[in-house]
C-alpha cells in the first residue's frame, strides 16, 4: 500500500510540476525576447558611439592637416602683414566651422541616445486550431 501511495504522490507532483512549467513558459519566452532586444539596443548604441568617436577623430586629423598646410603657407608670406592677417582670419573661420561640425555631431549623438526605445511586444504563439 505505501508503494502505491508513493507512486500516486509522485504522479500528482509531476503533473503539478508540468502544469506549473507550462504556465510559466510564455513568461520565460517573453523575458528572453526582451533580453535579446535589450542586448540589440545596447549593441546598436555602442556601435553609434564608436562611429561618433571615429568621426570626431577623423575630423580632428583633418583639422590638424589643414593647420599644417596653413602654417606652411605662412612661411613665404612672413613679411606680408596683410597676407598673414588674411590667413589668420581664414584659419579662425575654418576652426569655427570645424567646431560647429563637431558640436553638431555630438548633439545628434546625444539626441539619438535620448530618444525612447520602441520595444515590440512579443506575439502570441499561433494556435493549432483549423
Amino acid at each position: 500500500m505505501t508503494i502505491t501511495r508513493i507512486a500516486t504522490h509522485f504522479s500528482v507532483m509531476h503533473a503539478l510540476l508540468f502544469v506549473g512549467i507550462a504556465a510559466l513558459l510564455p513568461l520565460g519566452t517573453a523575458c528572453a525576447a526582451q533580453s535579446a532586444q535589450a542586448q540589440a539596443a545596447q549593441y546598436q548604441q555602442t556601435v553609434q558611439q564608436q562611429q561618433t568617436r571615429d568621426q570626431l577623430q577623423k575630423s580632428q586629423q583633418q583639422q590638424q592637416l589643414r593647420q599644417n598646410v596653413s602654417d606652411n603657407a605662412k612661411v613665404p608670406l612672413a613679411n606680408n602683414a596683410q597676407a598673414q592677417q588674411q590667413i589668420q582670419q581664414a584659419d579662425r573661420a575654418q576652426q569655427d566651422r570645424d567646431r560647429a561640425t563637431q558640436q553638431d555631431l555630438l548633439n545628434r549623438q546625444q539626441n539619438a541616445a535620448d530618444l525612447p526605445r520602441v520595444v515590440p511586444q512579443p506575439q502570441p504563439a499561433p494556435t493549432g486550431g483549423g
